[in-house]
């Protein structure tokens, strides 16, 4: 039973640690050939390894990520990232913060979508000559 325990695919270990939602998401992505270890698509059933390193894309990012140890139940993200290393690339990391600046700013773009009141009211001068 002890080897039995030893023993986890490669869906669920990246189900376990959070990277994907569902399961079945984390099957998906290895059937659709965005799970790869050394360049490799990896089938879902593939039996991860301490040690192995996994280039992963799921619908936000991609992911480097080395296997430090093996998880066989979906615990909370305190303890699910003692199981993995992220080893993602800097330029990928990079990209992620100008993302996340650009859209998340609660800023409205200037010049695009509808004009604020004020933008309004200064049109409504315009339209009265």
């Amino acid at each position: 039973m002890a080897e039995e325990k030893e023993k986890l695919r490669i869906d669920k270990y990246l189900w376990a640690i959070r990277l994907f939602k569902t399961r079945s998401q984390a099957g998906d992505a290895c059937d659709k050939g965005k799970v790869k270890c050394k360049g490799i698509n990896v089938k879902a059933s593939r039996l991860v390894v301490v040690g192995d390193e996994y280039d992963v894309k799921n619908e936000t990012r991609k992911w480097g990520v080395k296997v430090t140890g093996l998880l066989h139940k979906r615990v909370q993200y305190a303890e699910a990232i003692n199981y993995y290393l992220d080893i993602t690339p800097a330029e990928e990391l990079d990209r992620i913060k100008f993302e996340a600046a650009s859209f998340q700013t609660g800023k409205r773009m200037s010049k695009i979508g509808r004009p604020t009141k004020r933008e309004r009211r200064d049109l409504g001068g315009y339209m009265d000559i």
